[in-house]
């Protein structure tokens, strides 16, 4: 019995043994690299070697004619990407669409039907326009009853051209509000130019007021504004076009409206100075501002210049009117950026361990919201843009305005990409130099003179990004200062409908028009005082 005992415990032992070296060795397995690959060849639009960022998109489903990322649906589309340098014409590379993938390695995928697509971002810009003229793209390729890592390698041919925007055609109307009523002005600018090594020029489209070409004596109050994140000149243009057309149609007062494009290959550099993109902000104020005043009859003192944007636009106004109160006359922005970094999209950067993925709870930091739903997190936007490009993104967007300059001459991080961790140096930096309502607060005994009164917000409670709660925070440390400020919180809207009344889905511009207009003629009349008094709750 004993001997028996002796044996059946040596064998009960070994047993565990094997099992647990067994169970090791699975998860060693389980945790060693995978390498899922597809095969991208350089088809005929390929006439000379090409360069760019190559990614692969894939979705379950049949049918599609693009297969493309959806930022709102995030895990819906999975992408892989790779750098690729001067791949010839008739060439193939092999994509690891496992290395460098979102939201998980594509070896991750269920079995089912997917459609799949290639596309070289060959100017690295997917980041922010998505699909640009000249980059390449694949047909879109059925796998059926596919699983990952079994049967033939996929393989994808680059062998279309995206090609030059077809933009739909305007109305007489706008045709003749864009032929006769808007200039293109573009100026170089010496502190750019300086600053990049290379001609650089301030763009905008000038819109004129109806009645400008009668008389040639009026002048004008001017309003400058600047677009969001991944619009650009046309977007400028075409938005020219509708002020215009309000004008004409009685809506607004009549004003010159500057359309900015603040558009860069790093995303947008919201008319600031830094040490990344370059000194927007003294150039538009010390060189552009002052040649379109010598160009047309514009209201050339502060209290003819006024500041309007939304969103990263809105951000840009609300700095734009903190950094030169004197010599603007007043901002009217719309959902801006965050305003102060205590509260950056929900996220105080400030806080002790900061970490822009997780809250202390483990929970996932929200970051897109619609109808009271997640739609995605900070994370999921953050990798992502990892995969599409370390450039040109949201979110590394706010880095290259925002943030010092690395030794490896980038902007350093605010946070690290694969933890979440904030970087405190870096925030600080940002404190010192862009948290506007930090700024305000410490420079309020030189520059609040020329402040109060002059800022006006427009927010949703339900925006989009939760820029509300930024707000909020600007609009109490304002209040105590005494800054006689002017925000207006539209209950239940979002990012995206916070100008539409009754229907009309640019209404807002109309009362902020009329308050801007009035403040630059106080005796313009009873009708701009009833449009400027309209009420947006």
């Amino acid at each position: 019995m004993r001997f028996s005992h002796v044996v059946s415990t040596i064998a009960t032992g070994a047993c565990a043994a094997l099992l647990s070296a067994s169970v090791l060795a699975s998860t060693a397995a389980a945790q060693m690299p995978r390498h899922l690959f597809f095969r991208v060849s350089a088809g005929s639009a390929v006439h000379q070697p090409v360069s760019g960022r190559l990614l692969v998109f894939i979705a379950k489903g049949t049918g599609a004619k693009q297969v493309s990322i959806n930022e709102f649906e995030p895990n819906a589309t999975w992408v892989a990407a790779r750098e690729v340098h001067d791949l010839a014409p008739g060439a193939a590379v092999d994509i690891d669409t496992d290395e460098i993938a979102f939201p998980k390695p594509f070896s991750d995928l269920t079995p089912g039907d997917y459609q799949v697509q290639a596309v070289l971002d060959v100017d690295h810009t997917y980041n922010y326009s998505g699909l640009t003229p000249g980059d390449l793209m694949s047909p879109v390729l059925t796998l059926t009853h596919w699983t990952a890592g079994e049967g033939a390698e996929p393989a994808l041919t680059l062998d279309h051209v995206v090609p030059p925007v077809k933009h739909p055609a305007l109305s007489a109307v706008d045709q003749d509000a864009l032929d006769h009523h808007m200039k293109l002005a573009e100026h170089q600018s010496r502190l750019l130019t300086e600053f990049s090594g290379r001609p650089t020029s301030i763009k905008a489209w000038v819109v004129l007021p109806p009645g400008y070409q009668k008389d040639k004596k009026k002048h004008y109050p001017t309003v400058y504004w600047t677009h969001g994140f991944g619009a650009n000149l046309y977007y400028c243009e075409r938005m020219g076009i509708d002020l215009y057309r309000r004008m004409a149609e009685g809506k607004m007062p009549p004003m010159i409206w500057v359309m900015l494009d603040e558009h860069l290959p790093t995303g947008t550099h919201e008319f600031d100075n830094s040490v990344n993109n370059g000194p927007w902000g003294s150039a538009l104020v010390e060189e552009y501002i002052p040649w379109l005043e010598s160009q047309y009859r514009m209201d050339a003192r502060p209290n003819g210049r006024f500041l309007q944007g939304h969103s990263s636009g809105g951000w840009a106004s609300l700095q734009l009117e903190v950094d030169y109160p004197r010599f603007f006359g007043g901002t009217w922005s719309t959902s801006p950026d965050p305003s102060t970094f205590h509260d950056f999209t929900g996220i105080d950067l400030y806080a002790p361990h900061a970490n822009v993925y997780h809250r202390p709870d483990g929970t996932a930091y929200p970051l897109v919201r619609a109808h009271g739903k997640v739609l995605a997190t900070f994370e999921q936007f953050a990798r992502l843009e990892q995969v599409l490009g370390p450039y040109g993104g949201q979110i590394a967007s706010f880095e290259w305005v925002f943030s010092p300059r690395g030794p490896d001459g980038k902007p350093e991080p605010m946070f690290d990409r694969s933890t979440g961790d904030v970087y405190p140096k870096v925030v600080a930096y940002w404190r010192e130099h862009y948290d506007l309502a930090h700024i305000v607060k410490t420079t309020w005994p030189q520059q609040g003179r020329y402040l109060k009164g002059h800022i006006h917000v427009y927010v949703g409670t339900a925006d989009t990004f939760y820029l509300n709660g930024a707000a909020r925070k600007f609009d109490a440390v304002l209040e105590k200062l005494g800054a006689e400020e002017h925000f207006t919180f539209r209950k239940g809207r979002s990012h995206f409908n916070l100008y539409e009344k009754n229907g009309d889905r640019l209404a807002l511009f109309d009362t902020i028009a009329a308050q801007m207009y009035l403040q630059a003629r106080p005796h313009a009349g009873a009708k701009w005082k009833a449009v400027a008094e309209e009420q947006y709750p």
